[in-house]
This record gives structure tokens, sequence and C-alpha cells, in this order.
């Protein structure tokens, strides 16, 4: 009678032992296909971050160009005003000097 109780029990083992055996291999390949999926996402998202970068430098260098473009007009305007404001100096001291040459001084 124990002879059948241990052939019994060792099939339950053996069949337990045969089922945990599968379930962890299915657990297996499920998690290697997770991991290939995430390491297509990071891929994907590496190259997404690396045409951002080229993307962002592009960007810098025409933001470069406009500012320095908007200096050289600051810098125009400038000039322009410094003459006009010259020139007004110049034709005061002469309306002055013709206002005080009128009035005989």
């Amino acid at each position: 009678m124990q002879t059948m109780e241990i052939s019994s029990t060792d099939k339950r083992i053996d069949d337990l032992n045969g089922r945990m055996t599968e379930g962890f291999q299915r657990v297996d390949k499920q998690m290697a296909e997770g991991f290939k999926r995430v390491d297509g996402e990071i891929n994907r998202l590496d190259g997404d971050i690396r045409e951002l970068r080229s993307d962002i430098k592009g960007l810098r260098g025409e933001m470069n160009e406009r500012f320095a473009a908007v200096d050289t007009r600051f810098d125009a305007m400038h000039r322009t005003m410094m003459r006009g404001f010259f020139a007004l100096g110049g034709i005061t001291v002469t309306l002055f000097l013709a206002l005080a040459g009128l009035q005989g001084f």
C-alpha cells in the first residue's frame, strides 16, 4: 500500500514540476518579448531625441542669424539718430547765431 502512495505522490510531484517548468518558460518568453518591445521603444525615443537636438541646433543657428540682422539694423538706426542729433544741434546753433546777429549783439 505504501508503494502506491509513493508512486501516486511522485506522479503528482512530477506533474507539478512539469506545470511549473511550463509556467516559467511562458513567463520567460513573455518577459523576453516585453524587453524587446521596451528596447525598441528606447531606440525609437533615442532617435527622436537625436532628431530634436538636430532641429534645436538648426533653430539656434537661425536665431543667431536673425539676432545678428537685428543688431545690424539697430546699429544703423543708432548711426542715423546720432547724425540727426548732430545735424539738429548744428542747425540750432546756427539759428541762435543768426538770431543773435539780427538782434545786433
